[in-house]
């Protein structure tokens, strides 16, 4: 038997690149000051802090100025959400997010509502995906924020940002209001998460269009616990932190030196990994697929494979229920998800799943797969084989028709 440990859940997180890891030893044991002390441990610290910022703000093409550092994508999320709307409620109180957004980004709203904001949630269809003309006509003239996710964490949808972008773009020059004016003016702003399409999608601020963007360090191959949030400088945003004023008063607190150097590192690997090993998976994610379907009946892909990431596949199983299939796999060294990682002990399905409109039979059956760098297809025919077997039992045990389970032909 095939004793290999297959790891099949990088959109929940992913394991550290080692030269991440060598570039930030240094910061966890000789150079570890404090950035904001005068002395020489201090202003070490400081400086690897600004040239990462550098780093990252040249990766995409902002200011060095406009980059956040944070505990993680949750708190980035969290800070534009919440300190964008605040900052900005003399303009408006209305913001339009989906309804498949991260928890960060749907928490936060409620906390807003709270806060007598009113919050727009758009529809996806059976792809994951939002409409524009569903945004056109949620669009108001008290609209102060957008925020729509790069690509979905679950099913891996990947959303029309640039023409989202554009629309709302296209707002101001109907207003006889260019762009500029817009940031400071009664126009909506674009927030983006961006925490799952980094590795695989561009994420050039001034080719997607977004005002402001989230990325988080354990999704890239860096140290988890660390994320970005990009904010044009011409943005009114409300620290949610405050005590130390770092990060210019909008993030207090003792910076993460190591764990900033590492996300400045992982990120420019990941940059230049991503044309390659977003073609490798692909290929590697389809054989996956193709081989499920030979030699297992009943199987349904969750999601649209047209626009997806190309290391996310979410199928369901008829008559195998998700969390029994998990455990199954979890015995025979393979590793995979039943959902969102952030809410895994969450024991209501997938609100991501039932907003596209899958019915609960399928939802309860669903089981999420993310490839990643250290996949390869040695693995992919292990977790088939195993998959097959298992599959095979538990209906031998509990036997049941799948003609009412309708799947992709």
């Amino acid at each position: 038997m095939d004793n290999r440990e297959v790891y099949l859940d990088n959109a929940a997180t992913t394991p550290i690149n080692h030269n991440v890891l060598e570039v930030m030893l240094p910061f966890l044991k000789e150079n570890y000051g404090n950035p904001s002390s005068l002395h020489k441990f201090g202003r070490i610290s400081k400086s690897a802090i600004e040239n990462s910022r550098n780093k990252i703000s040249q990766i995409i093409n902002c200011e060095p100025s406009e980059i956040i550092f944070t505990s993680g994508g949750t708190e980035a999320n969290n800070l534009a959400i919440l300190g964008i709307a605040r900052a900005n409620k003399n303009k408006g109180k209305h913001i339009i997010v989906s309804s498949i957004e991260h928890k960060s980004i749907l928490d936060a709203c409620k906390v807003l509502e709270k806060e007598e904001f009113e919050i727009d949630y758009l529809d996806v269809d059976k792809n994951g995906l939002v409409k524009l003309e569903d945004l056109k006509n949620k669009i108001r003239k008290d609209t102060i924020l957008v925020s729509i996710m790069y690509a979905n964490n679950e099913v891996g949808s990947i959303q029309p940002i640039k023409e989202i972008s554009r629309f709302l773009k296209g707002l101001s020059m109907k207003s006889k209001t260019n762009n500029e004016q817009r940031l400071t003016n009664n126009f909506p702003l674009f927030h983006c998460d961006a925490c799952q399409a980094v590795n695989y999608l561009p994420v050039d601020i001034k080719k997607i269009g977004v005002d402001s963007l989230t990325i988080s360090a354990s999704k890239i191959y860096g140290p988890k616990g660390t994320g970005i949030l990009y904010v044009n400088k011409k943005i009114k945003i409300a620290p949610l932190i405050v005590g130390g004023g770092q990060e210019r008063g909008l993030r207090s607190g003792t910076p993460n030196v190591a764990f900033i150097v590492g996300t400045a590192s992982a990120l420019k690997i990941s940059e230049m990994k991503r044309e390659k090993e977003s073609e490798r998976l692909t290929k590697l994610r389809d054989y996956f697929l193709l081989q499920i379907k030979k030699k297992i009946k009943g199987i349904i892909v969750n999601g649209g494979m047209k626009n997806r990431l190309p290391n996310n596949l979410n199928i369901s199983v008829k008559g195998v229920e998700g969390e029994t299939l998990l455990l199954i796999l979890d015995d025979k060294n393979i590793y995979c998800s039943t959902g969102s990682a952030c809410s895994s002990m969450d024991l209501n399905p997938s609100y991501v799943l039932v907003n596209m409109g899958l019915p609960l039979g399928f939802i309860h059956c669903s089981i999420r797969f993310g490839l990643g760098r250290h996949t390869n297809k040695a693995d992919i025919d292990y977790t088939v084989k195993v998959l097959s077997e298992s599959i095979n039992k538990i209906r031998a045990m509990s036997p049941a028709p799948l003609n009412d389970f309708k799947v992709e032909s």
